[in-house]
């Protein structure tokens, strides 16, 4: 005979588990009961002893410039989410957490033990930056949609969490408008060197055509060259040797002179024929003339050679600087010449050293005009009006601590020991494997001869209320 709650047909494969789960819970409660408290009590000695940790917690605004971008460009400062993960690293480096553990004297009893780069890694880990984003409306593509940062820093000791936030802070702050301010400047020093370059580079080239123009500047006037009639000068010259034989002719004979003058007068009468008066064989023809006239009356008829001489030797001089003059004007001739062939080339290299100066004058433009904006930039930065970090909550000093959260690791603990105690009673029934159902005995190959129904005394419980039922017996 045994004893066992009623039972169905379908307790065939673990089916039974389910229907006697409360007769197996009442039988094994010891152990729910015991992991329970086990857990339970392990979770309040945990939350009482771990290391109680206070937060300190401060926000920075990042505030856009003051001034619209079709006024003032910003300065090239790079997306603020960069800027910022740069300026973290900067505080985060070890040279100044050092500092700030020495200064505050953190982590006294953790330093007689545990080397320093362990200490670092644990401040850098109970410190936080994280962004704030602004969900008003839809952000525009390309652009940060950061409105503040939330910095916290967790310590034991409230004051110094607190102390050690302010200095975060102070340095972010320091850094950031350092970050803007020299950047600034580094780009108004770029585009001036820039700028003094190129006004070097247009001053030389600009000199280089100054220096071909200068050195020829003829070759370059003549362009595609001019012939030069030294025809004249020889006629001239012709015309005088003849005249200095005529006199010589004239001076032989008594009344020579005064056919000099006539014949000084055929000869301007049939040059006026020909030429006009200006052309140079009329003038010289005029002034032969005048000199007879003046050196010769006609009513003289003095056979004094003198002046005949003196005649001769004139014209010899007036034929000394025809030839001089047709000399000059062969030598210019060649010169147009030689510069006929050499103008193109030069004409060529004046072209591109002039391309070149305008191409540069562009670029002088251009980088004016940047240089420009950058120092409008440079002094919006200087004087606090272009994007930057500003403090809108100080750190705090907390009051009561972040860390640990008692009551819910206590709950947890509870909640672990249920959970784990649960599961152990069910793990205990399925290895057991007590006999709770007449369909586990015609497993075994026995038969079933009857079922005999066992029923608690008046004023006698069969177990804890919510299970109490009728038994059944079994023969």
């Amino acid at each position: 005979m045994m004893q066992a709650q009623e039972f169905e047909r379908s307790d065939a494969g673990f089916g039974w588990v389910i229907n006697h789960l409360p007769t197996i819970l009442w039988q094994r409660k010891w152990y729910v009961f015991a992991l329970f408290a086990v857990l339970t009590l392990a979770a309040v000695i945990a939350a009482y002893s771990l290391p109680t940790l206070y937060r300190s917690s401060a926000t920075l605004l990042i505030e856009s410039q003051e001034l619209p971008n079709n006024v003032v460009d910003a300065p090239a400062t790079g997306e603020i989410a960069q800027r910022i993960a740069k300026i973290r690293e900067r505080v985060l480096s070890r040279g100044d957490l050092i500092g700030l553990i020495e200064q505050y004297d953190l982590y006294a009893s953790e330093r007689r033990s545990k080397p320093l780069s362990e200490i670092i890694d644990k401040m850098r880990k109970a410190t936080s930056v994280a962004s704030l984003e602004g969900n008003v409306g839809t952000p525009t593509p390309g652009t940060d949609n950061l409105i503040a940062l939330k910095m916290t820093f967790d310590y034991p000791d409230p004051v110094k969490a607190q102390e050690v936030l302010q200095s975060y802070v102070t340095s972010f702050l320091r850094m950031d408008s350092d970050t803007v301010e020299d950047q600034a400047a580094l780009t108004v020093r770029f585009l001036q060197d820039q700028a003094a370059k190129l006004q070097t580079q247009i001053q030389a080239v600009e000199g280089q055509i100054t220096d071909i123009k200068a050195r020829n500047g003829s070759a370059l006037a003549i362009g595609g060259g001019q012939m030069i009639d030294t025809g004249t000068y020889s006629a001239q010259i012709f015309s005088l040797e003849n005249q200095n034989r005529q006199l010589l002719i004239e001076s032989k004979k008594p009344a020579g002179r005064n056919q000099a003058i006539a014949n000084a007068e055929e000869a301007l009468a049939a040059a006026r024929a020909i030429y006009a008066e200006s052309h140079p064989d009329v003038v010289a023809a005029k002034e032969k003339l005048k000199a007879l006239r003046q050196a010769l009356p006609e009513t003289t008829a003095s056979g004094d050679d003198s002046t005949i001489q003196e005649q001769i030797r004139a014209n010899n001089d007036a034929i000394a600087q025809l030839r001089a003059g047709r000399e000059a004007a062969v030598a210019r001739a060649s010169t147009a010449m030689a510069g006929q062939a050499k103008a193109p080339v030069l004409m060529e290299q004046a072209s591109q050293l002039e391309s070149n100066a305008n191409a540069l004058r562009e670029q002088y433009k251009e980088v004016a005009g940047n240089l420009m904006k950058a120092e409008a930039s440079a002094r919006m930065a200087g004087e606090q009006r272009a994007e930057r970090l500003s403090l809108v909550e100080p750190p705090s000093l907390p009051d009561s601590p972040n860390w640990p959260n008692r009551p819910l690791v206590m709950a947890a603990g509870a909640g672990a020991g249920l959970v784990l105690g649960l599961l152990l009673a069910l793990l205990v029934e399925l290895l057991r494997r007590p006999l709770r159902s007449p369909v586990q005995i015609e497993g075994m190959g026995f038969p079933v001869l009857g079922i005999v129904p066992v029923y608690d005394l008046p004023g006698k419980k069969s177990g804890w209320w919510p299970f109490r039922r009728r038994k059944l017996e079994l023969a």
